[in-house]
């Protein structure tokens, strides 16, 4: 594994700015950036694809569309993201499909909360037939991301990568594929052969490890690979084994890693990606 496929997701380094995280991409020699909507509208959708094409980087993803099981399955903002994504050129729209509805990321039961999970999920199925075919329209590939089953009823009723496949299976493999990100899928016993299974639809490969103890913010668990208990080398391995060629994207949520100097977190990400994503 070289550091040709180094990905750095945006929200690594949260308090750079767009223009700051594509020079410290190019200044550090990463050939690649994940891009956060947030940041993009920021600096404007048209400057911000300029910048990084002039830069010379790939867009490895744009995080993030989704949270199909609300009002109106989320279409408008979707199909917005969509149109986003193909302005960019990103290699996928990462998709995080929703929790429970009623259930806003991080919130409490709300209006029109409801427990009906299989409900939720049937939400995601509808949703997606109908903007699979607009981002096909438009040459942007979807990416079904499952998270991590704490998160089941606030940000992701899709919580197993084999959920994510019967979904994404429904459709042609260059419209709709799948995230394996580590910190999400290292504990399930078929992930290995889930993975085999994704042959030709992985979109996206993330990577950062699982922090034990979590903090109380479990979203704030994800830790710089080597620091937590996920074994890298057999999932990448499995990754590879599948076929899938594209970026490698570093993607870590942690207070203390956000606090830190920019540069040294890029400098110690490129130094445990070589030592531990093998």
């Amino acid at each position: 594994m070289t550091l040709a496929r180094l990905s750095l997701n945006q929200w690594t380094t949260r308090r750079w700015s767009l223009r700051e995280a594509v020079d410290g991409c190019v200044r550090h020699g990463v050939a690649a950036i994940g891009l956060w909507r947030e940041r993009v509208a920021e600096h404007g959708l048209a400057a911000a694809a300029k910048l990084v094409t002039d830069a010379g980087l790939r867009v490895s993803s744009l995080c993030r569309g989704g949270f199909l099981t609300g009002p109106g399955l989320g279409l408008k903002d979707n199909r917005a993201a969509i149109d986003e994504a193909a302005a960019l050129n990103a290699a996928c729209l990462v998709l995080v499909v929703g929790g429970l509805p009623g259930v806003a990321p991080g919130g409490a039961p709300g209006p029109g909360f409801s427990r009906d999970l299989p409900g939720a999920r049937a939400r995601v199925a509808e949703a997606l037939a109908l903007l699979a075919p607009y981002a096909a329209e438009r040459g942007v590939r979807l990416a079904l991301e499952p998270l991590h089953p704490v998160y089941c009823a606030d940000r992701a009723v899709l919580s197993t990568l084999g959920q994510a496949l019967d979904l994404a299976e429904r459709f042609p493999a260059e419209q709709v594929g799948v995230v394996v990100d580590t910190f999400h899928v290292w504990w399930d016993p078929e992930v290995l052969t889930q993975i085999a299974r994704a042959a030709g639809r992985i979109a996206s490969y993330q990577v950062s490890d699982f922090l034990v103890p979590l903090p109380a913010d479990p979203l704030l668990g994800r830790g710089m690979m080597g620091d937590g208990v996920i074994d890298f080398g057999p999932l990448t391995a499995a990754v590879d084994a599948a076929g899938y060629r594209g970026d490698i994207e570093v993607e870590i949520f942690n207070a203390d890693v956000w606090a830190a100097d920019p540069d040294e977190v890029l400098a110690t990400m490129k130094r445990r990606f070589a030592a531990a994503v093998r």
